[in-house]
């Protein structure tokens, strides 16, 4: 950076999974602005030592907690990030909003930030056309890869069946709302047309209601959205701001067309192939059963788990050996591997993992997203042990929640950009002292991110 904020971090994001966390460091880097992911708070002594940063990101998995479990985590975050001063604060969801009263609730989110930030009138950003988002008088509509089709939110084929977090309402100002029963105003598309003195009008707004959600639907209108939120970060206190990396895509627009960034290139590598991957997928979604079959199709080794045995306490233990050894056996042979808990939302493991957790007594919603999180952290254990055994290169993980939980178990350092795969789920670089984590490469992808052949992009490069 120039101009702006030379002497402070530009911008820290939270992600509220792993997944959408280099969602949101690829936009960065892609600018060309130096920055890297964390697991845990840094210190500005550890961010000084290790050069300065224009921006950096932690990455959590609030998006799979309680709103107790948030309450455990996020205000000790929240006044660690206030203490690196920073001119923005993004709490970065997922581009399709998805999230519950009770699960991964952004509405108890802006709660918590209003307490630390002493935030009024918390933005909301909700549109991000890059990745083909579109928010239109508060709805908001996303492309589908399965039919290349937009869908209104609670008509996608994939979010509105979502095994978690299904979206049911298309208004985000409602969707949000009733999570905490917030006060949500918007700025709506004809406001950003017409291109008003926006950063009053959100003040004005902010006196009156705990959250002001944006309209966008082009490149301008997040440019615009950025612009706003620059003007309205040049106060002392941290500017905290909610969305998806569409608020890096308009941060950066604005920075350059304004001149407050210096032109930079990107510090990515073209994707280059290599000779094998290992991809986890622990996603239920459409798109993912497509992805699958279509790396089946092209050669690789195809690993089904149990997924009730993986979370079961008395085979567990054995049921991670099995798929370690069977994984290890085939890579030693040269081959991908791909291992697998669904093929798509009907996949009888997903009823069978659930009945499993409801006889430990769980009602069925608990069941569910308690046997997703415990699926997910044994798949980061099978991860583990395959990774002690045998030096892998290159690692693929589907799944929010799984890629989550996969990147906490293998606790690395840093993650820093390497390559674009596809538009939010990009390849990283790990940066660890653990010999079979420091030169290990690592895509981390959403159950609706990619297209068809993503896997197979990962083996054979760009």
């Amino acid at each position: 950076m120039s101009s702006y904020q030379t002497s402070n971090l530009s911008l820290v994001f939270y992600g509220d999974d792993f997944t959408g966390s280099t969602d949101a460091l690829e936009v960065l880097t892609a600018a060309g602005l130096k920055c890297a992911l964390f697991l845990t708070s840094p210190t500005p002594e550890l961010l000084a030592e290790m050069g300065g940063f224009d921006a950096i990101g932690i990455a959590g998995d609030s998006r799979a907690l309680s709103n107790s479990e948030m309450d455990d985590v996020l205000p000790e975050i929240f006044q660690a990030i206030k203490r690196l001063s920073p001119s923005l604060v993004h709490y970065k969801v997922c581009s399709t909003f998805d999230s519950a009263s009770t699960v991964g609730s952004i509405g108890h989110v802006i709660e918590l930030a209003a307490r630390t930030f002493g935030a009024k009138g918390i933005p909301i950003i909700a549109g991000n056309p890059a990745l083909g988002r579109y928010c239109v008088f508060g709805n908001l509509y996303a492309l589908s890869k399965t039919d290349h089709t937009v869908h209104r939110i609670d008509r996608h084929p994939i979010m509105r069946a979502h095994p978690i977090t299904p979206m049911h309402e298309a208004d985000l100002s409602i969707h949000i709302g009733q999570q905490k029963n917030l006060s949500i105003s918007k700025i709506d598309i004809r406001q950003m047309e017409q291109n008003c003195d926006l950063p009053n009008l959100v003040k004005k707004l902010a006196g009156q209601h705990d959250a002001v959600l944006f309209d966008g639907t082009t490149e301008a209108h997040m440019t615009t959205a950025g612009r706003v939120l620059t003007e309205l970060s040049s106060s002392d206190a941290p500017l905290f701001v909610v969305g998806s990396s569409g608020v890096e895509y308009g941060l950066t627009q604005h920075w350059r067309s304004a001149g407050l960034m210096e032109a930079r290139k990107a510090q990515m590598e073209p994707l280059k192939s290599v000779e094998q991957v290992l991809v986890i997928s622990g996603s239920a979604s459409p798109l993912s059963q497509a992805q699958i079959d279509a790396a089946i199709d092209y050669g690789f080794v195809e690993l089904e788990v149990d997924a009730a045995a993986l979370i079961v306490d008395a085979p567990r233990s054995a049921a991670v050996r099995d798929v370690v050894t069977a994984a290890v056996s085939h890579l030693e042979k040269g081959r991908s591997v791909l291992i697998h808990t669904a093929k798509g939302p009907n996949d009888p493991r997903i009823e069978q993992m659930i009945e499993a957790m409801l006889l430990e007594g769980l009602l069925r919603d608990e069941a569910r997203v308690q046997g997703g999180k415990k699926l997910a952290v044994e798949l980061g254990r099978v991860v583990l042990e395959i990774l002690k055994t045998y030096p892998l290169k290159r690692l693929v993980v589907s799944g929010g929640d799984t890629s989550s939980q996969v990147t906490k178990i293998l606790a690395p350092d840093a993650l820093v950009i390497k390559s674009e795969i596809s538009p939010g789920a990009p390849l990283c670089q790990m940066h660890s002292n653990k010999p079979y984590l420091s030169k290990l490469e690592v895509a981390l992808k959403g159950g609706q991110m990619g297209d068809r052949d993503y896997f197979i992009k990962t083996l054979r490069g760009a």
